[in-house]
């Protein structure tokens, strides 16, 4: 019989938690609440419900209440992850689960946005939503339509897999970058999204901001080309283009200063520059990667 968990990382969520918990007790042989550092009833209100708490003395992070979670969580065969402020839905846990029970995929990904636009998603949050989107597919390889989801399923086999470096928000794309890295089978699967119960403690635009920071570190490290290269072909042609317009300028009297040439002849050098460093070091991480390979 397959041992399920469902997962629910809180801080301060004692609004609608008791309500997720006892929905998600249907389908699940256990519901662990990692209660991040919470200064309101989080704790008592998920014993209350029934569930098994972990609790952090301080808010430490999305990231490593998911570390907690999992590791408590590891004696079992699929453990769903879902937000603890009621934007997901409890009854999809058997659409979510699925493709694992049925041997099609290791890591399920929850997506409001497989359709399109999900009509219950402020516009303000689906830009920002789709920057994260963008910017985690380019990162990680993957072609997802919701990086961002909180709504995911992972076999036991692909627990060991992830990393949990990012302590914070971040840890959504890395878990995808993590994904990627071990080869995982990974699916999406529609589901809904709530935004009238938003209990979210979370500032959306910070949340934004710190999580595409964290990308691009991911980015700079796993795929140099997109970081370095790609950026640096823009500038050198640029700069070219520039160069000889200005010279052109300055030898056929137009202009009387070499300042704007020299300039532009700096800003190719500059772009050059970048596009052999991601050329250099997209190199240097193949060969990391066919290393790594050999000696596993």
């Amino acid at each position: 019989m397959t041992k399920i968990a469902v997962l629910l990382p809180a801080y301060n969520e004692e609004v609608a938690l008791g309500s997720i918990i006892l929905r998600s007790k249907q389908y699940a042989d256990k519901v662990i609440v990692v209660d991040d550092g919470s200064t309101d009833n989080t704790t008592l209100v998920a014993e209350l419900a029934g569930a098994e708490v972990i609790t952090h003395p301080t808010n430490l992070g999305k990231g490593a209440a998911l570390r907690s979670g999992f590791e408590a969580a590891k004696d079992m065969d699929i453990i769903v992850t879902i937000d603890a402020d009621a934007q997901h839905n409890p009854d999809e846990i058997p659409d979510v689960i699925k493709p694992i029970q049925e041997g099609q995929a290791d890591v399920v990904n929850g997506s409001r946005y497989i359709t399109g636009l999900d009509e219950n998603t402020p516009t303000y949050r689906r830009v920002g939503q789709k920057v994260l989107d963008k910017a985690t597919n380019i990162s990680s390889g993957l072609d997802l339509t919701d990086t961002q989801s909180g709504f995911r399923a992972f076999s036991r086999e692909s627990i060991k897999y992830f990393r949990f470096k990012e302590e914070g928000f971040g840890v959504e794309s890395e878990m995808l970058s993590d994904v990627a890295e071990a080869g995982l089978k990974i699916v999406e699967v529609e589901i809904g999204v709530r935004y009238d119960v938003d209990g979210s403690t979370k500032n959306p635009i910070s949340h934004g901001v710190r999580v595409l920071l964290h990308i691009l570190q991911e980015i700079e490290l796993k795929r140099p080309l997109y970081y370095f290269t790609i950026p640096g072909l823009v500038i050198t042609i640029f700069g070219v283009i520039l160069t000889i317009i200005f010279l052109n300028d300055y030898l056929y009297g137009s202009s009387t200063t070499w300042g704007p040439t020299t300039a532009s002849i700096m800003m190719t050098m500059f772009g050059t520059f970048m596009v052999f460093t991601g050329i250099i070091l997209d190199s240097i991480s193949r060969m990391f990667k066919q290393n790594i390979n050999k000696i596993q």
